[in-house]
């Protein structure tokens, strides 16, 4: 069995410091136990490896005290919590333990029901470090690919995504039953969880329309209309899975809002194996009517990837004006704006005449299928 060496390790390295606590995060099923068992391979001093969903752990760390916490720490420098965000006031007992007691390290791992309940943001505030672990992104599967075998499969990942168990599956049909089963069992049980939801009804449903608008612009009152829910409601629920690493948000780019879109908003799968199994579609790419959505889903979930694994703090945006002047993304880091125009094959494209006016100084490149590695973090440069 293949086992990754995922780019998270060592970044997380470079972070595990005294007195601080390390919180990772991330969608269900994205590899974070074997992450942690990577790590723990590399250690060099005593730790102490605990599973918040044992009830002996949840027991041994019930009495909130620095003693408590001592003796069953002992000479364990080094605390590894996973699924700690089963543990009951979790991120009130972390903070105890990193105040109180002397060069102590920390990492916690868990689903992202840590962000929808808040259990750690306030007492763990300017004593953490926060990072999510991703399904593979390419350069990680360079480690099992060359650069040719993995542009030759690029067609099955657009379509089957990039989930860590799929490269021990060797049926199509094995990797549909996965993906499903992935998003009935595991993706939503954290908010089928939260506030007593009890049907993933209405959930599914949106989540069918999200995955037929991507690439477009999408309207939470439009949303409402058809769901039959409020606007309010539909927030939330989008909240809620953007918070679990289902969906992400692009808002729109612009200065002049005579001209140019300024509080429309993208949303984008983390994964597109999850999107087609949403929309129940995993025909073959010359099957298809939905390339450019899948390649532009890909690619920049691709990007943002790279972004968070390098520490590169660019914003995402799209670009549209009233009269329909459009670019599909937009970055901007420290005042540095640089717009991507994605299609799936290399075209011509003209920069619209109002970006050229409005934004001089910008770089505007077209990001493909054969030219997009550097965009990816895999070539020697970022494009």
């Amino acid at each position: 069995m293949n086992i990754l060496k995922r780019d998270l390790e060592k970044v997380v390295s470079n972070y595990l410091i005294p007195n601080k606590v390390l919180v990772i995060t991330g969608a269900r099923r994205v590899g974070k136990s074997v992450l942690l068992k990577n790590i723990l391979n590399s250690v060099n001093e005593p730790f102490m490896l605990l599973n918040g969903e044992s009830i002996d752990t949840i027991e041994q760390l019930n009495r909130r005290s620095v003693d408590n916490y001592k003796n069953l720490l002992q000479n364990n420098k080094l605390l590894i919590i996973d699924e700690a965000q089963k543990i009951p006031d979790i991120g009130i007992k972390l903070k105890l333990m990193i105040d109180e007691i002397d060069n102590l390290k920390i990492i916690v791992t868990g689903s992202s029901a840590f962000d929808i309940q808040n259990t750690l943001g306030e007492p763990l505030t300017g004593r953490k470090y926060d990072f999510i672990l991703f399904a593979f992104s390419e350069k990680e599967l360079l480690q099992i690919n060359n650069t040719f075998q993995l542009k030759a499969s690029l067609n099955h990942r657009i379509i089957f995504g990039n989930y860590p168990e799929l490269i021990h599956l060797q049926t199509k049909e094995q990797k549909i039953n996965y993906l499903k089963n992935l998003i009935s069992s595991y993706l939503l049980k954290d908010i089928l969880a939260y506030d007593n939801l009890r049907s993933s009804e209405t959930i599914y449903s949106l989540l069918k329309l999200l995955a037929f608008q991507v690439g477009s612009e999408v309207s939470y009152n439009e949303l409402s209309n058809k769901l039959s829910i409020s606007k309010n409601t539909v927030e939330k629920y989008i909240d809620l899975l953007r918070k679990v690493c289902v969906l992400y948000k692009i808002d729109s780019f612009g200065n002049n809002k005579r001209k140019e879109l300024t509080r429309s908003k993208k949303i984008y799968f983390y994964d597109n194996g999850i999107r087609n199994a949403v929309i129940s579609n995993f025909n073959s790419i010359d099957m298809r009517d939905d390339v450019g959505k899948l390649w532009e889903n890909y690619i920049i979930s691709e990007r943002l990837k790279y972004l968070s694994l390098n520490n590169i703090f660019s914003t995402m945006y799209f670009w549209r004006t009233f009269d329909r002047q459009e670019i599909d993304l937009v970055e901007e880091n420290s005042g540095v704006i640089t717009a991507y125009e994605i299609k799936w094959k290399e075209k011509r494209f003209k920069i619209p005449a109002y970006w050229r006016y409005a934004y001089p100084t910008s770089n505007v490149y077209q990001i493909n299928s054969d030219n997009y590695y550097n965009f990816i973090g895999i070539g020697n440069e970022e494009s």
